[in-house]
């Protein structure tokens, strides 16, 4: 529950298809802010995820920044603040660098990241420890932050059928990650923006110290031109954890709401 909040935001958005979708389902500007809570009652944090248009190394690029952090009582005896950067070529949505800044109670690590695509590497300096290594990773890899936008302009819905099972390939940190998600199908889901057609979505996890099991997940999108992830919910070891989208800006389509 304490821990990875962008994570859970990441995996949040990875259940989705690889046909492309006619219109890009995000601009510069756009802005999203997620509400956690612990437990179905106990405020547990907020996240953030915003978009801007820059260059790195002369190349036109998506420059993303996730923040994540611990709020309320939760705060004062396991304080999270939590800095993801993602620059990702505008046209492949593919990551040139990624950046990790963390702290998670005294846990921190400060990571940087630079993809080199066509040579399928990755060279990872550790700041913390003042390291650096180069390791190979998958074709088309992303990061973690990365894989949300790249999915958003991959989803057909109209192909999807329950039941359908995706793949993809991340590398956090120094390793290659892979994920396996289940299509479950679409549900009108009550938020605070109104009622939303979604489609629902359910990661296969490691069990173990966070999950309380591979199928502790499910995960919900609108089911617009958007994507818009709206809501995820968490079994964990101990406890269980929920993120509602809360706010938002500058989307690049209307968002279709069923009933206020």
């Amino acid at each position: 529950m304490k821990k990875h909040i962008l994570l859970l935001i990441a995996i949040f958005t990875a259940g989705l298809s690889y046909a492309v979708q006619q219109e890009p389902a995000f601009k510069d500007g756009e802005w999203f802010k997620f509400k956690m809570s612990y437990s179905g009652w106990m405020k547990a944090g907020n996240a953030t995820l915003q978009v801007k248009e820059t260059t790195l190394n002369g190349k036109p690029v998506f420059h993303v920044v996730g923040k994540g952090w611990t709020t309320g009582m939760i705060k004062w005896f396991f304080k999270v603040e939590d800095r993801y950067e993602s620059y990702f070529d505008k046209s492949t949505i593919l990551p040139y660098k990624f950046i990790r800044n963390i702290d998670e109670g005294g846990h921190k690590k400060n990571i940087e990241i630079e993809f080199d695509q066509p040579n399928k590497k990755a060279l990872v300096y550790n700041k913390k420890h003042d390291t650096k290594k180069t390791i190979n990773t998958k074709p088309n890899v992303q990061d973690m932050v990365s894989t949300f936008y790249f999915l958003r302009n991959k989803l057909d819905t109209k192909n999807l059928k329950e039941g359908d099972e995706i793949k993809l390939d991340m590398f956090f940190d120094e390793e290659n990650y892979g994920f396996k998600l289940k299509y479950l199908g679409k549900e009108n889901l009550d938020t605070s923006f109104g009622t939303v057609e979604t489609l629902m979505f359910r990661p296969y996890v490691m069990a173990g110290r966070v999950f309380k099991e591979e199928e502790s997940l499910t995960l919900w999108v609108s089911n617009d031109k958007n994507k818009i992830p709206l809501r995820i919910k968490a079994d964990l070891a101990v406890g269980s954890l929920r993120a509602d989208l809360e706010a938002f800006k500058g989307l690049k389509h209307s968002f279709k709401i069923i009933a206020d």
